[in-house]
Order: C-alpha cells, then sequence, then structure tokens
C-alpha cells in the first residue's frame, strides 16, 4: 500500500515488512503461537510465526530467521508466497502497521522450542500448538487472519495459488 500524504505534506511512514510462515507438519496440522497483550493476558489470539524484516534481509531470509526464533524449528522447506495481506492493530501501547507475506513451509519436525523469542515476544506468547484444519475450523478463538481456517482447508484441497492471493486488509 503506498503511503499517503500526512499532515504538513508529510508522508505516513511504509507499512512494517513482515514475513510470516504458514508452517505444515507431515499430518498437514498447522503451526500457530498463541499471543496476548502483555498488559492484558485475556486479550489473545493465535497466529503465525514470523516477523518484521531486518536490515537488507529479504522476505525469505526473515521468514526462516523469525521461524528459528520462535519455534528453534530450522529444518523446513520453504514453498511459496501464500497471500499477502496488510493489517492494522494496536499492540503493547503503539499502533501497528504491516505488510505482511505468508509462505508456506513443511517440516518433519514438530518439537518446539521458543528459546529465541524477544523481550517483547517473552512478554506476549505463551505457547505454540499444533491445530489440524478440523480443529481450526471449530476453533471459538481469535485467530490471525481472521480467514485461515478457510485458507488453509483451500490450501489444503487444491495445494498452493499460483500466484500469492492478495488477503482483505484487516484494521483492528
Amino acid at each position: 500500500m503506498p503511503a499517503e500524504p500526512g499532515a504538513g505534506g508529510q508522508r505516513a511512514p511504509e507499512p512494517r515488512k513482515v514475513a510470516r510462515v504458514v508452517l505444515l507438519d507431515p499430518e498437514d496440522r498447522i503451526l500457530l503461537l498463541h499471543g496476548f497483550e502483555p498488559d492484558d493476558p485475556s486479550a489473545d489470539w493465535w497466529f503465525t510465526p514470523g516477523g518484521g524484516l531486518e536490515g537488507d534481509e529479504s522476505r525469505e531470509q526473515a521468514a526462516l530467521r523469525e521461524l528459528a526464533e520462535e519455534t528453534g524449528i530450522t529444518e523446513v522447506e520453504l514453498g511459496p508466497v501464500l497471500w499477502r495481506r496488510y493489517c492494522a492493530f494496536p499492540f503493547d501501547g503503539r499502533r501497528w502497521e504491516q505488510d505482511e507475506w505468508y509462505f508456506l513451509a513443511r517440516t518433519d519436525r514438530t518439537a518446539i522450542e521458543m528459546n529465541g523469542l524477544t523481550e517483547l515476544e517473552r512478554r506476549s506468547v505463551a505457547g505454540a500448538r499444533w491445530w489440524t484444519s478440523e480443529e481450526l475450523s471449530a476453533a471459538h478463538e481469535t485467530v490471525y487472519p481472521t480467514r485461515l481456517a478457510e485458507l488453509l482447508r483451500t490450501l489444503l484441497d487444491d495445494g498452493p495459488p499460483g500466484a500469492p492471493v492478495v488477503l482483505a486488509p484487516e484494521i483492528v
């Protein structure tokens, strides 16, 4: 999304560039992290591993780095970009705007080690869980992106899209 001119003719900052990973195990379960607002653990949700690009790294490099930091999993086959999404939300006392790319990845390893979390992640990530498509579809918990259950089912039924699907923006 292009930046819009702000007050005084200044351009608004570009959204944070983020790489996320749709990590599937041999049983086609997806790994989701359980996050919460640091000052209000009752405000919680599930989300895919990933985070912002650092320095001049590519989205692919960021996806693999974030996955290793957040899960300890490095034995993955990184696939194509499945989806792209713009989102904006409040978190930890500030407003975040992100341009997210979701990469498909597969792994045989299901053991999680969350030893590489940042200080903010240590204050806001409660754990991780592998979900079947059926469990995700039946869940009453908040999951981001909000259509993840439907998107996962389509991925499992039809395979990766020929080109990344642009998801509707999510503004919270």
